[in-house]
């Protein structure tokens, strides 16, 4: 009887389940395809599931890529017999949401005024040329020179002024892909002058 039930159980696997399994497998590979798999199936969901937790359309989309480079970087540890592949990326996606819920909690916790001294803080970070301050034989700081403005400018707001894609987006007046383009070019060309 309890082999009939397994036979039954196997029987009714969900192929989405199977070829999100498959794309986390290609993931732990190394191979970027991976990702793009599971986009393909799950993608509209998963971007649906973070609009409804975090409630804005630019925020969700960023938690979703944040997730999606979390399931890229460990894939290898997924393990089929713990539980769904889908659950696992979904579980990694909620998670994303509720850290991002939770920095939002902190600021809404400051006062109007202290806010209003954080932001302008920020932007006043965010506008000075700081890297250029840099030591003069820092290597940083020769590779930074190179990188065209607006993509240094994004980076900079990101990383040291603390801003996310989307506010360094609507910071610099573009659409989010366009600052998320700047932001990941200015780190590719980053990497390789400084490696």
């Amino acid at each position: 009887m309890t082999a009939v039930l397994e036979d039954s159980r196997d029987q009714h696997i969900d192929p989405v389940e199977g070829r999100v399994a498959t794309a986390l497998g290609v993931c732990a590979a190394g191979d970027p395809a991976g990702i793009d798999q599971i986009m393909a199936e799950e993608g509209g969901r998963l971007l649906g599931v973070a609009r409804r937790m975090l409630g804005r359309g630019a925020l969700a989309e960023e938690a979703v890529q944040d997730a999606m480079v979390q399931v890229w970087r460990k894939a290898a540890a997924f393990r089929g017999d713990g539980g769904s592949a889908r659950g696992w990326v979904y579980a990694i996606l909620r998670n994303r949401c509720l850290n991002i819920l939770r920095d939002e909690r902190r600021l809404s916790t400051l006062s109007h005024t202290d806010l209003s001294t954080l932001q302008d803080a920020r932007q006043h970070v965010a506008e000075t040329e700081a890297w250029e301050l840099l030591p003069g034989s820092s290597r940083l700081r020769e590779c930074l020179a190179e990188l065209d403005a607006r993509s240094r400018h994004a980076i900079l707001l990101a990383y040291a002024a603390g801003y996310s894609q989307g506010e360094v987006a609507a910071f610099q007046g573009v659409p989010l892909g366009t600052a998320k383009a700047w932001i990941r070019r200015g780190l590719v060309s980053l990497r390789g002058c400084l490696t």
